[in-house]
């Protein structure tokens, strides 16, 4: 009976590390890290136009050529809007939004239009436009990627009348890019992106320009039900503690030098 007895041990140890070469490891292996959401790619164009004319074209091109041609390259919440005149505007300007998963997927995009003949035939008006009546003015393109601490699109919660919605879409420029850095920074670490989260703005996107004509500079929009309903919203960020300390602090004075803001609402035919 004395033999058996640490033989059945013997036996029972050799059961438990059956099939793991190295059972101490697995006792005392590390959690694994949580994977980190890729940061997409936007592409934001800008048309401006002379005439009205010019608007309704580019108008029935995106909705009737451009919004189905892209779905059919995966491409989903694709936002269309129109700028709020102001005092100094006399047209509107279209701003399309497109979010992309990688850089190759932007670059592909316009060659994968022009192979699809739905898309051509429904947008022959707007391709095939003569050189002296052209669609539009000029189309401005700035290329973005997303800010860690938003890494994808999200769609507005809002559920208001499209033409009373507020999409409010702001550029901030900095002196240098060492000082467009601190800016990103105080949004991500310091705390700007969960700020505007916890008061409700309904945030699209935030994203660090790659390209564009104003750089170095990063652009956000925020969305709200209309325009009261934004100036509470703003009221109480600049108001919040959290905002408070923030511009308190030395380490991100003097980050921005310059913001440019733009008044949207979504067309019928938005994705958001």
């Amino acid at each position: 009976m004395k033999i058996i007895k640490p033989l059945l041990l013997l036996f029972a140890i050799a059961l438990a590390s059956c099939g793991n070469p190295n059972p101490e490891k697995v006792a005392t292996a590390e959690p694994s890290e949580p994977v980190q959401e890729e940061r997409e790619f936007y592409q934001l164009k800008i048309y401006s136009f002379s005439t009205e004319e010019q608007v309704a074209t580019v108008d029935n091109y995106l909705k009737n050529a451009f919004m189905p041609a892209v779905k059919k390259q995966g491409i989903d919440k694709v936002g269309v809007f129109k700028s709020r005149l102001s005092e100094t505007d006399t047209v509107q300007k279209i701003f399309v939004l497109l979010p992309f998963k990688t850089l190759e997927q932007f670059k592909e995009l316009d060659n994968q239009l022009l192979e699809d003949e739905t898309h051509t035939t429904a947008g022959s008006e707007y391709i095939n436009a003569n050189y002296d009546d052209p669609p539009y003015t000029r189309i401005q393109s700035i290329l973005l990627q997303a800010f860690p601490d938003m890494p994808t699109m999200k769609v507005p919660d809002l559920d208001g009348p499209r033409s009373e919605r507020i999409y409010e879409l702001r550029s901030y420029e900095s002196s240098t890019e060492k000082y467009y850095r601190n800016k990103v920074d105080m949004f991500n670490a310091g705390g700007e992106v969960k700020l505007f989260e916890r008061l409700d703005f309904n945030a699209v996107f935030y994203g660090e320009v790659l390209s564009g004509t104003k750089m170095p500079n990063l652009m956000y929009m925020t969305t709200h039900a209309d325009m009261a309903a934004r100036e509470k919203n703003w009221e109480a960020f600049v108001d919040s503690p959290e905002w408070k300390e923030l511009i308190a602090m030395p380490k991100y004075e003097n980050n921005m030098s310059h913001i440019d803001m733009w008044f949207l609402y979504p067309t019928e035919y938005s994705d958001y």
